[in-house]
């Protein structure tokens, strides 16, 4: 949009250039508009002509916030700065309140910062507080309304109080999973320094239908247990994959080998090949819980490595085609806090869930849920609600279809803990995006009234980052989903229109938010009111008097900038009036006053003979106005009105 305004501009100058001294008879024109060849037509750009008169010394609310806008909307910062602290000297409380927001983001683009921060808290007094800021969010309500999806219960088979069990991967018809036992530590099984439990070892159990065990858990064989911890594996969908953490086995310190890395090992001949590292890894910090994206080109994990927001946040990490790994990133703020961030699953759906303790939950770690959208953005993130969520840690997540696992340290007495244990759970109805919210709304042309089909929509958020953008329809309507919760500008654009921009509520479902565009360039054709291409609603005169007022001079200005720049354009003036008081009184005062405007630009040099006029009093009224009619002052005002037509 930043040169939408010279390119006009560009193209005015070539064609004055070449046709300013030129007569374009008005056959000319009728043919050129039935072709649509629109170089053989004249224009009128009102940018340019609000320029013209603002260089003059004229000066007014409407002229400098019309210009300050015009440059504003295309990201001519330094020239919106300039008119903008013209339109504040002029008006320090403009009619327009979000001139202020305008002027303070303006100011700040230009390094302002000061006084763009004064500007942005004089905007937010006038609109009160609470509309700039994001409410209070009933956390508590939004989560209740995720509950109550799943039908949870546990793995019988691996139940037991005495010990650690957690995972959710399935292969086939068993589950791997990571498990301590329940024996007396030995030589060959020593308690971990963590719990005083033996080290987890990954396990396999077959399951039936419902997910319970059919029989007892074994060891995982081939080079897949240590004496150490391993827990979290995950296969790719051939099965000759696997990744998995394992504690740091290499540890050059012995103050290292708690931490955890991430290991990748290879079926080849039917057996498990050494497992290597990750070259990701580190002595110096942990990496755990892999998980695998539907197309096996991610792999996402835990870690607490330097530069992170918390605890530990979650990363991903792209694996090429010979099977190198990129550079791992971090999945940033909207996911990550300056809490627990853990245990990653990617659904078939490129949803991404995962436990934290530093979004509200209902306990320690809760599941949540955020949907991984096209390049690498991310839907509104969900806890999923209880019973998947308790006042215990929850973790472990996985599901496939509609069925799958959660670990848990709860117990059957609310608030009493447990050693973790595996549930198996069914999803009987989907997640609702309870942050989602609408926003729609019609774009038109404000003189005519037609929709505008394929005008911009754009969407910032609080922080004037691009949200979305969409396109009207052919009948100029637009929709967006937005987070019900946040704050928006919406701008509306379309070339040769003026660009405009309203902020939408919080907390609301669905709200309409219509923009009328007005447009700014326009072919110079038989019947085109300058008034509207000009904004010039009224020529105000003194009541019950004819003569041109010095307010009213800005506006006739920017008519007689075009006269001068178009030597061969004719102009009609009609001269209108409400239908209030006599009506062969409000004839002849219209009379008057039309030629009172007419005068006017006589005597700054047009030729009378390029001039018309009319006074039309109260016989087209554009409303239901008329005599013995209860109307408002603003109706009535729409009736008052001048009119600039051309005639050729």
């Amino acid at each position: 949009m930043k040169y939408t305004i010279l390119k006009p501009l560009l193209f005015i100058t070539l064609v004055l250039s070449v046709f300013g001294s030129s007569k374009i008879y008005s056959q000319d024109r009728k043919v050129a508009k039935a072709t649509k060849d629109f170089d053989k037509m004249e224009y009128v750009n009102a940018q340019k002509i609000y320029l013209a008169v603002a260089e003059k010394g004229y000066g007014s609310e409407e002229l400098f916030t019309k210009l300050a806008e015009s440059y504003y909307f295309n990201a001519q910062y330094d020239a919106a700065v300039k008119w903008y602290a013209r339109l504040f000297e002029l008006a320090p409380s403009p009619e327009k309140t979000i001139s202020k927001l305008r002027y303070s983001q303006a100011l700040k683009a230009t390094g302002e910062n000061k006084q763009a921060e004064n500007y942005y808290e004089s905007y937010r007094e006038d609109v009160g507080e609470t509309a700039n800021l994001k409410p209070a969010i009933d956390y508590a309500n939004l989560i209740e309304q995720n509950s109550g999806r799943y039908q949870i219960q546990t793995v019988a088979g691996l139940y037991d109080d005495d010990k650690i069990s957690f995972g959710h991967t399935k292969k086939d018809d068993a589950l791997v999973f990571a498990s301590t036992e329940n024996q007396k530590p030995t030589f060959l099984n020593r308690k971990s320094g963590w719990d005083g439990l033996s080290y987890l070892s990954l396990y396999t159990v077959n399951l039936d239908s419902t997910n319970q065990t059919t029989g007892k858990a074994q060891k995982l064989k081939g080079n897949l247990n240590s004496v150490y911890h391993e827990s979290s594996a995950v296969y790719t969908k051939d099965l000759n994959t696997m990744y998995f953490t394992r504690s740091n086995i290499t540890a050059k310190k012995s103050k290292d080998d708690t931490k955890l890395k991430i290991y990748r090992t290879q079926k080849k001949d039917n057996k498990w090949t050494v497992p290597e590292e990750l070259n990701f890894n580190s002595d110096h910090y942990s990496s755990a819980h892999p998980a695998l994206s539907p197309d096996e080109k991610t792999l996402y994990f835990s870690s607490d490595r330097p530069g992170g927001f918390g605890e530990s946040d979650l990363y991903r990490v792209s694996i090429n085609k010979d099977g190198t790994l990129g550079t791992p990133e971090n999945l940033g703020a909207k996911i990550n806090t300056s809490g627990k961030e853990t245990f990653p699953f990617i659904d078939a759906d490129n949803g991404l869930y995962f436990s934290s303790d530093g979004h509200f939950g209902l306990g320690g770690l809760d599941v949540f849920y955020i949907k991984i959208e096209e390049n690498k953005q991310y839907g509104n993130l969900l806890n999923v609600g209880a019973p998947i969520n308790s006042y215990a840690d929850d973790f472990a997540f996985g599901i496939e279809k509609d069925k799958g696992f959660i670990s848990s340290n709860r117990s059957k007495d609310i608030g009493a803990f447990v050693y973790d244990n595996i549930y198996t759970f069914v999803e009987t109805q989907p997640i609702t995006d309870v942050y989602k919210a609408i926003i729609e709304g019609v774009v038109t042309d404000k003189q005519t009234n037609k929709p505008l089909n394929n005008a911009s929509i754009v969407i910032k958020d609080s922080e004037n980052n691009q949200y979305a953008i969409v396109e009207t329809d052919e009948n100029g309507y637009y929709k967006v989903e937005i987070n019900r919760y946040e704050i928006y500008t919406i701008i509306a654009s379309k070339e040769n229109y003026d660009t405009d921009d309203k902020q939408s509520k919080a907390s609301v479902a669905t709200q309409k938010i219509d923009f009328e565009l007005l447009q700014n360039e326009i072919a110079l054709v038989p019947g085109v009111d300058l008034a509207k291409v000009l904004n010039i609603p009224i020529i105000y005169f003194d009541f019950d008097k004819s003569n041109i007022r010095k307010d009213a001079q800005v506006d006739l200005e920017k008519v007689l900038i075009v006269l001068q720049e178009h030597e061969n354009l004719r102009i009609n003036i009609r001269s209108h009036t409400d239908s209030r008081g006599n009506s062969n009184y409000n004839q002849s005062l219209s009379q008057r006053r039309a030629v009172s405007t007419m005068n006017y630009l006589v005597s700054k040099g047009i030729d009378s003979r390029r001039l018309t006029f009319e006074g039309l009093g109260e016989s087209e009224l554009v409303n239901n106005c008329g005599d013995n009619e209860q109307c408002s002052e603003v109706e009535h005002q729409e009736n008052r009105r001048s009119e600039f037509i051309v005639i050729d």
